[in-house]
């Protein structure tokens, strides 16, 4: 008998493809390009969507310096207080950038670990209780992920809608069936980011009902969620996960996911 084909590995990413992948799965209402950072403004909804990210910064003193000032002079022009996200990772070197900023008194925040996971030879179904949509955020699925993770700014709500919306992606909700109201307990998203001949899917999103954590839900949605991209052409799969989220890292390390990168906000008091 013949031997299925099996997918090719699936080629490192890293340096600046890392990056550019990243900003794709929660990408900005706004990009400029300026002195090779991406400028990201989104209303001043999530810090991903409203920071300043090293792409090709200069690597002169005098002209890194430059560009800072140009950076800082834009934002405070539009009343806003600078936020830069460096990275750290294979092909990536943002340390002349930490260094030019904490010389103008910027401090770092705690890390956030970047995790990958291959999607080769994934073949786990989704869970019969998702329900699933690809393509725009459906308004039953930001009904359900706004109750069961809301954000304080103002306007936020439909700000996230059309963050997401920047993006195709795969939005899964996990309802209750031995409840009669049929609510979702469990939601994430995938987003689908191509880049060059392949796609790569960035999962976020992903929110348990405080009152059915431990239950399994927040696995189910990250496994359907593997299986969907897959089935969708994604070869490999990211996500951004804080420090103190010891549990959604334990969570992410027994589904395969490995650190390939972290990164920093850095911010001035």
């Amino acid at each position: 008998m013949a031997s299925r084909s099996r997918r090719p590995a699936s080629p490192a990413l890293t340096g600046t493809a890392l990056v550019e992948a990243l900003l794709g799965g929660w990408r900005a209402l706004s990009r400029l390009e300026v002195d090779g950072f991406a400028l990201q403004r989104s209303r001043g909804v999530t810090r991903r969507a409203n920071s300043a990210v090293p792409i090709d910064p200069p690597t002169d003193p005098d002209s890194l310096d430059a560009a800072l000032t140009r950076v800082e002079g834009l934002l405070g022009a539009a009343g806003e207080s600078p936020t830069f996200r460096l990275f750290s990772a294979d092909g990536l070197d943002h340390e002349p950038v930490r260094a030019a900023l904490e010389q103008r008194g910027y401090a770092a925040g705690p890390p956030v670990h970047v995790l990958l996971r291959p999607l080769a030879d994934l073949r786990a179904a989704p869970d019969p209780r998702a329900a699933i949509t690809v393509g725009a955020p459906p308004e039953d699925w930001l009904e359900a992920s706004w109750r069961l993770a809301p954000r304080p700014e103002e306007g936020a709500r439909e700000t996230l809608r059309d963050l997401m919306a920047g993006t195709p992606g795969i939005y899964l909700a996990l309802t209750d069936t031995a409840s009669n109201s049929r609510e979702s307990v469990a939601v994430g998203r995938a987003a689908l980011v191509p880049h060059r001949r392949r796609t790569i899917a960035v999962l976020d999103q992903i929110a348990v009902d405080p009152g059915r954590r431990r239950e399994g839900l927040g696995r189910a949605v990250v496994r359907s969620l593997l299986s969907l991209a897959a089935v969708q052409g994604a070869d490999l799969a990211l996500l951004e996960v804080g420090t103190g989220n010891t549990a959604a890292r334990a969570l992410y390390r027994g589904e395969k996911f490995a650190p390939v990168g972290e990164y920093r906000y850095l911010t001035r008091p």
